[in-house]
């Protein structure tokens, strides 16, 4: 079974490797914002409702799941459910945190469940791939939105139905990109604590207190027809935030009667202040990169804008230096 599973991970190496490179010279990137049927992809589509809403939804979130998990969480609760935003091509940052910071079998006795979140792709080549990698590794959820930057929001709002849905028992969920190092030491036993009573109504994370950006060019530009105010409510960095499990219902639930934004960590922080749930400044948590020292990365929770190559070597380092000290 063992050189089985080798096998066809190797196999699904060299398939994304040849599907990169064919794409990359033969299929140039494009926006992509309608709705198109998968005619590869075969996935048997479950829909999951919530009752006691007794509004008729402004943001149904209507969407099905094309690959699901749902049986992941049956056999133990997990301690922390991590949910990783990532986009097709990102086959190597998903492996990297596989074999790093996200290995599920990190800590003895304290049981984590990893999953990364898409949606849809336009290409049907890449939406085969990722199919192939989920039926590997048994880690992956997808909606059939469209996978995009201003469907980020979604694709939250996808793992929070998913915690509410098939893992509600979980005491935490961490939120996170995979671009992010996570210090899986300092987030376990110096931040959650699984030997304390688990919180209620929690939420921690880099708290900016800022308002919409009204230059066309920006990245980040909010329109005043869509967000009037001149003020965002307290929200945490979409990079990485930690919340009690509890919070992912009471999130999802409340966006079905909140307008949608694209920005998703301001949307998040909307639905807390409706919540009246005040997230938690947390210095630990670092949403741009810090130049590599042993020393700094042992005091954080987690950086920014780490490669692949950089998160093999940071976790190398870290691993195998746990006896040295600062």
């Amino acid at each position: 079974m063992a050189s089985k599973v080798s096998c066809l991970y190797i196999l699904t190496v060299v398939c994304w490797a040849s599907a990169l490179w064919y794409l990359s010279i033969t299929r140039p990137t494009s926006s992509y914002t309608g709705h198109r049927q998968l005619s590869s992809i075969s996935i048997a589509r479950k829909n999951v409702s919530f009752g006691n809403i007794r509004t008729r939804p402004i943001n149904p979130h209507s969407f099905d799941f094309l690959i699901n998990e749902p049986n992941k969480c049956e056999k133990s609760v997990p301690f922390l459910v991590i949910l990783i935003s990532t986009t097709h091509k990102e086959f190597d940052a998903r492996q990297a945190i596989r074999e790093t910071w996200g290995d599920e079998n990190n800590f003895k006795g304290i049981k984590i469940t990893t999953l990364f979140l898409l949606g849809k792709n336009a290409d049907p080549v890449l939406n085969q791939m990722v199919e192939q990698e989920s039926q590997i590794f048994h880690d992956i959820i997808v909606e059939d939105f469209i996978d995009s930057y201003h469907n980020l929001t979604l694709k939250t709002l996808m793992g929070m139905r998913w915690v509410a849905t098939f893992c509600s028992k979980a005491k935490y969920v961490m939120k996170t990109d995979s671009d992010i190092f996570v210090n899986m030491d300092n987030l376990i036993y110096k931040l959650l604590k699984p030997n304390t009573k688990p919180r209620r109504r929690y939420f921690t994370g880099y708290v900016i207190n800022g308002g919409p950006i009204r230059d066309v060019r920006s990245k980040w530009y909010m329109p005043r027809d869509l967000y009037p105010d001149s003020n965002y409510p307290p929200f945490c960095s979409g990079t990485g935030y930690i919340f009690s499990a509890d919070v992912a219902e009471l999130i999802y639930k409340t966006s079905l009667h909140t307008r949608l934004l694209h920005l998703e960590d301001v949307y998040v922080g909307l639905c807390l202040r409706k919540l009246g749930i005040h997230p938690f400044q947390n210095s630990g948590f670092n949403h741009w990169k810090m130049a590599y020292s042993l020393c700094r990365y042992r005091r954080v929770i987690t950086v920014h804008q780490i490669t692949p190559e950089e998160m093999h070597r940071i976790w190398n380092d870290m691993s195998s230096k746990k006896h040295l000290r600062c």
